[in-house]
């Protein structure tokens, strides 16, 4: 299962990087992403032009809960990342750093089910992959001040 979440994270990742200069509706988003776009099972999940390899329901229940979650709850997101963010505006950010900023906040902001350690590892981790070599220092800063604010609900 683990897997598939962070399948589901990385693809939402790329979504929600996607969307930062689009006006379109997140539906409107996802439909694009998943009608024109075909991933195969290798580490990097590459797109495929060729062939349909097929994406577990799972895979894309969980991407979509995360790319609609970021995007209701954006305007908030984006306060709680700018008050635990010194000195770094939003507009300075990486688009891959704030990209997955929105996606941790989210999971530790609504998502109560999500632990606080795997929320902030799965973005550390997924910062490796796909941010530079500051990306990982830099996400769990902010995300680990975020975890232990009383802005959070949960345990």
């Amino acid at each position: 299962m683990s897997g598939n979440r962070r399948r589901s994270r990385e693809l939402a990742l790329k979504l929600i990087y996607s969307m930062q200069d689009q006006s379109e509706s997140v539906d409107a988003a996802l439909s694009d992403f998943w009608g024109h776009f075909r991933f195969q099972e290798d580490i990097l999940g590459d797109p495929l032009e060729t062939a349909d390899a097929p994406l577990s329901e799972e895979v894309r229940k969980f991407t979509e809960e995360l790319v609609h979650g970021v995007s209701d709850h954006l305007e908030e997101i984006d306060e709680t990342i700018m008050n635990f963010s010194t000195n770094w505006t939003l507009e300075r950010m990486a688009r891959v750093d704030l990209s997955l900023l929105r996606l941790g906040a989210f999971e530790l902001l609504y998502r109560p089910d999500i632990p606080v350690n795997v929320a902030i590892n799965e973005a550390v981790e997924i910062g490796k992959r796909f941010g530079t070599k500051d990306t990982p220092a830099f996400v769990n800063g902010i995300l680990d001040k975020l975890s232990r604010s009383p802005l959070r609900t949960g345990p």
